[in-house]
C-alpha cells in the first residue's frame, strides 16, 4: 500500500511540477498557450458585455455600440490577463504598456479590416467556389476567421511577447504621453508616478 501511495505522490509531484512550468516558463508554447486562454477569456468579456449592453441597456438597439464597448472591454480584460498572467511585464510600467497595446490593437483593427475584405473579394473571385455552393456569407465567414487567426498569431502574440511587454527605448516616450493623457483628464499623479482618483 505504501507503494500505491509513493506512486501517487511521484504523479502528483510531476502534474504539478509540468503546470508550473506551464505557468511560469517564457519560452514559447508555454506563453503561447497562455495568451491563447487570455485570448479566450478577453472572447468571452467582450461578448458577454456586448450582449449585455445591447439587450438591458440598448433594450436591442444600438447594436454597433454595444459590440464597440464589449470590445473595448474584452480589450482591457486582454492587456490586464497579459500584463499580469501571460506575460508577467512587471518589469515594464504599465503606462508604456497601455500605449504600446493601444497600438498594436489598432494594427490589429486594421489588419483585420482591411485583410478580411482583400481575403473576401480574392475568394468571389474564385468561380469554382461558387460551383461547389459556396455563398458570399461563407466567402466572409472564411475571410474572417483566416484572416482572425493570420492577425492573431502572426501580429498580436509577436507584437505582444517581443515588444508590448517587454522594456523598450519607446517606453520612456509612452509613459510620458499616458501621464500627460491622465493629467489632461484629471487623473493626479503622485510624485512616485503612480495615480489616484
Amino acid at each position: 500500500m505504501n507503494t500505491d501511495n509513493s506512486v501517487n505522490d511521484n504523479h502528483d509531484n510531476k502534474a504539478k511540477e509540468m503546470g508550473r512550468k506551464l505557468l511560469e516558463s517564457t519560452s514559447l508554447v508555454p506563453t503561447f498557450l497562455r495568451s491563447a486562454l487570455s485570448s479566450q477569456a478577453s472572447g468571452w468579456v467582450d461578448f458577454a458585455v456586448g450582449f449585455v449592453i445591447f439587450n438591458w441597456v440598448f433594450n436591442h438597439h444600438l447594436s454597433w455600440l454595444s459590440t464597440a464597448i464589449g470590445v473595448v472591454a474584452g480589450g482591457i480584460v486582454n492587456c490586464i490577463l497579459c500584463y499580469k498572467f501571460t506575460f508577467r511585464a512587471d518589469d515594464v510600467p504599465w503606462k508604456a504598456v497601455v500605449v504600446k497595446y493601444a497600438l498594436v490593437w489598432l494594427g490589429n483593427l486594421i489588419l483585420n479590416s482591411g485583410g478580411t475584405e482583400l481575403v473576401y473579394l480574392l475568394l468571389g473571385k474564385l468561380k469554382f467556389l461558387e460551383e461547389m455552393g459556396f455563398k458570399p456569407a461563407g466567402y466572409y465567414t472564411a475571410a474572417r476567421l483566416f484572416m482572425s487567426l493570420m492577425v492573431s498569431w502572426f501580429w498580436n502574440f509577436v507584437l505582444q511577447r517581443n515588444w508590448v511587454y517587454r522594456p523598450s527605448k519607446f517606453d520612456p516616450a509612452a509613459v510620458r504621453f499616458m501621464t500627460r493623457l491622465l493629467t489632461f483628464f484629471g487623473v493626479r499623479q503622485h510624485p512616485d508616478g503612480s495615480d489616484q482618483n
